[in-house]
């Protein structure tokens, strides 16, 4: 299978110019170990930690491992053996030469706390996703995302008209590199197997999760919930266990990077705002698989079709700035007047507030809600609503309709 560029390259070729160690965090499968491999050079080392003899002698002996594997080396899957951290900063210490050791992981918590303790001032950390939208397409655009009509019709020459059913059937396939292209027998065998084999595995090492049968029914729990507050009664009830085990389960799931939590808005100008985060997959084709969609079509003509879109849109944004040069704020508004915002993208202080419709004609009449912020005084700029439309179309001075497919 051809090699598919990925956005992150840019800022990790940056920052292995800049630090001595990069992790690059992620989803097992997403692709880490293929892009560090492509950007590596020859003389590179590499070793992965799923090997149980190397990982036994990284764990007992991490001298002996970096004299048996010697920099400049590539450890996949770091976070099998915290006690190499120590001697990284060590070896990180004697040497004056960035780039030295590359890692990539797949389990959060432990890891990032052991490496922020460890590792401070020597580290660059970076997440990659799932393929995004413009990956699979091959377009990968030069400038930063502007939600100005301008700037969204520059990009419109770059790109064919947004089309629904290229749209879902890109949400079903999900972003997945190995799974690009084939039918939906083999996609779902390699979804079946991904849960089976990677997915339980982790959750038991790194959650000590024991009942896996629990466990699969709230997998299920979560992709029912997609796009919606966070119900830790509801997702408990699923899978039959207390609320309490199925915050836990979630924590879980988030540091594995399946679910993304997206938090909500907070500001003191702004009274009584909701402080449950929204739930989203990191890879819709995944969710697509635990809900039983079989199709495209029967998922982009059934009745969870609109919140699969949002899904879409929101790690699209998410994958978008993870790899920017410049870092923003993504969040979602909601007051106790159910009053409710898809999204905020919020950088330099300004806020951009985001709607997302499945519709290729949704009402514009929602874009009034945006109000609320200069009621706070809260400073916003260009938004609108990201929908089904084909081009970039003019709602008023401060927002557009702005097709998916630009973001």
């Amino acid at each position: 299978m051809a090699y598919i560029t990925r956005e992150l390259e840019r800022k990790f070729l940056r920052l292995n110019d800049f630090f001595k160690v990069i992790l690059v965090t992620g989803a097992r499968q997403v692709g880490k170990t293929t892009m560090l491999r492509h950007l590596a050079s020859e003389d590179r080392t590499y070793v992965t930690l799923d090997n149980l003899m190397v990982r036994d002698l990284a764990k007992s002996d991490p001298v002996l491992f970096f004299q048996t594997y010697k920099p400049p080396i590539l450890i996949d899957e770091v976070q099998k053996a915290p006690e190499l951290f120590e001697q990284i900063k060590v070896i990180c210490d004697e040497s004056d030469e960035n780039g030295l050791i590359w890692l990539t992981g797949s389990e959060q918590f432990e890891m990032m706390k052991n490496v922020r303790e460890t590792l401070a001032g020597r580290i660059g950390i970076l997440e990659l996703y799932s393929l995004s939208e413009r990956e699979k397409s091959g377009v990968i655009f030069e400038d930063e995302l502007d939600f100005s009509f301008d700037a969204l019709r520059k990009r419109q020459t770059l790109l064919p008209k947004n089309d629904v059913i290229k749209v879902f059937n890109s949400i079903w396939e999900g972003g997945m590199p190995k799974i690009q292209g084939v039918d939906s027998e083999l996609r779902q065998e390699y979804f079946n197997s991904y849960i089976d084999t990677y997915l339980m595995r982790d959750v038991t090492e790194a959650g000590g999760i024991t009942d896996l049968v629990k466990f699969r029914r709230f997998l299920s729990g979560c992709a029912s919930l997609v796009s919606e507050q966070v119900n830790y009664k509801t997702l408990a009830e699923s899978a039959d266990i207390a609320p309490s085990t199925a915050k836990q389960w979630l924590q879980v799931l988030e540091g594995l990077h399946i679910v993304y939590l997206l938090q909500p808005y907070s500001n003191n100008a702004l009274k009584r705002l909701s402080k449950t985060p929204k739930l989203y997959f990191c890879d819709t084709g995944l969710c697509a698989y635990l809900s039983m969609w079989l199709t495209p079509d029967t998922l982009r003509n059934g009745a969870a079709s609109g919140h699969f879109y949002e899904n879409y849109v929101v790690m699209e944004l998410v994958k978008n700035y993870a790899y920017a040069k410049l870092k923003a704020n993504i969040t979602y508004y909601r007051d106790s007047n159910a009053q409710e915002i898809d999204v905020f993208v919020e950088e330099n202080n300004v806020i951009h507030p985001l709607e997302i419709k499945k519709s290729a004609t949704p009402d514009r009449r929602k874009v009034r809600k945006y109000n609320v912020l200069d009621r706070a005084s809260i400073s916003r700029e260009s938004g609108g609503i990201i929908c089904m439309c084909e081009e970039p179309i003019p709602i008023d001075k401060d927002n557009c309709f702005i097709p998916s497919n630009l973001i």
